[in-house]
């Protein structure tokens, strides 16, 4: 199968011919046709996962995949060849990823059901984003009214946070350049938004904003320590970079590390709300797989919202 690859890391992804993986005991085999971009695969090639993770050469890249079911492990109860189905591989080592033109991935956890109404290529970005941006809302789980901070908000994950915490009647304050950024964060939601400009005083103008600082702060990007100053006594931040309990130590702060679970139950509700139009995967362009490596670039580049690779 043709499949994106490193030989090594850190390295550049490239497309290569690789054995077609065969499901073991517990596993599904997809027949993938969508796939996505994500910040976990961009640091897995910048070699960022070394030490952490086992890494197995050649080692094919990418957590996300929609597609359909074409072999079913020993003992696979639940599914049936020819399902539609997405989600994210979520294998404790580094090697089969769903960059690629089929991926094995366990049938007890990290798939799901692809529902009427939600298109392959949503699928196909929405897992690992979508489990992100949800389980990081829930994490600080605001309240109606309550204001919100999303730094990172031009990203998948915080193009979809945006969206789930505007449906549940936060006061969203995101950050976005004035422009182009501006202009695909204002659309992701009829709520009212309140924008702010990372490049520019942050602190002035969220404190404008919420003067005796906000409730709440999703760090999926910038400077932890500086969100968090910018909570009120008894805030809370969670962030899906690393920044956690420690870092406030002592502080009248209430920090959460976030890493993306991707429980059946999850990728239910995130199936369920895209397909209904409740929440909108946010793809801004689409790459065949012989060009993935053109998505890589663009994303590194700092590239709105979710990056689509189509695998079949």
């Amino acid at each position: 199968m043709r499949a994106v690859i490193l030989d090594s890391v850190p390295a550049d992804p490239a497309v290569a011919e690789v054995d077609t993986p065969r499901p073991e005991a517990g596993e599904l085999l997809v027949k993938v046709a969508a796939s996505s971009v994500n910040g976990f695969d961009a640091a897995t090639a910048a070699g960022h996962l070394q030490g952490m993770m086992e890494h197995r050469f050649p080692l094919v890249i990418g957590k996300d995949f929609a597609g359909t079911v074409e072999a079913l492990g020993e003992g696979v109860e639940g599914f049936a060849v020819g399902d539609a189905v997405f989600g994210v591989v979520m294998k404790p080592f580094l090697g089969t990823g769903s960059l690629a033109q089929y991926v094995t991935v366990s049938a007890g956890y990290g798939v799901g059901s692809i529902p009427a109404g939600l298109g392959v290529l949503d699928a196909g970005a929405l897992g690992l984003a979508g489990t992100a941006a949800l389980d990081s809302v829930n994490a600080v789980d605001p309240g109606k009214d309550e204001t919100l901070l999303i730094s990172g908000a031009t990203g998948g994950v915080g193009a979809l946070a945006v969206q789930i915490a505007a449906a549940r009647g936060a006061k969203v304050i995101a950050t976005a350049r004035p422009g182009a950024q501006a202009d695909f964060v204002t659309a992701l939601t009829t709520a009212d938004l309140h924008l702010v400009d990372f490049n520019g005083d942050l602190q002035a103008q969220v404190r404008q904003i919420a003067p005796d600082g906000v409730d709440a702060v999703l760090h999926l990007a910038g400077d932890g320590a500086q969100l968090a100053g910018l909570l009120r006594p008894g805030g809370r931040i969670a962030s899906t970079l690393g920044f956690g309990p420690d870092a406030v130590a002592g502080q009248d702060i209430t920090a959460y590390s976030v890493m993306a679970d991707a429980n059946a139950q999850t990728l239910a509700t995130l199936a369920a709300d895209a397909a209904s139009g409740a929440l909108r995967v946010p793809v801004t362009a689409t790459y065949p797989l012989e060009q993935a490596a053109d998505a890589f670039t663009a994303f590194g580049a700092g590239a709105l919202g979710k990056l689509a690779v189509t695998c079949s």
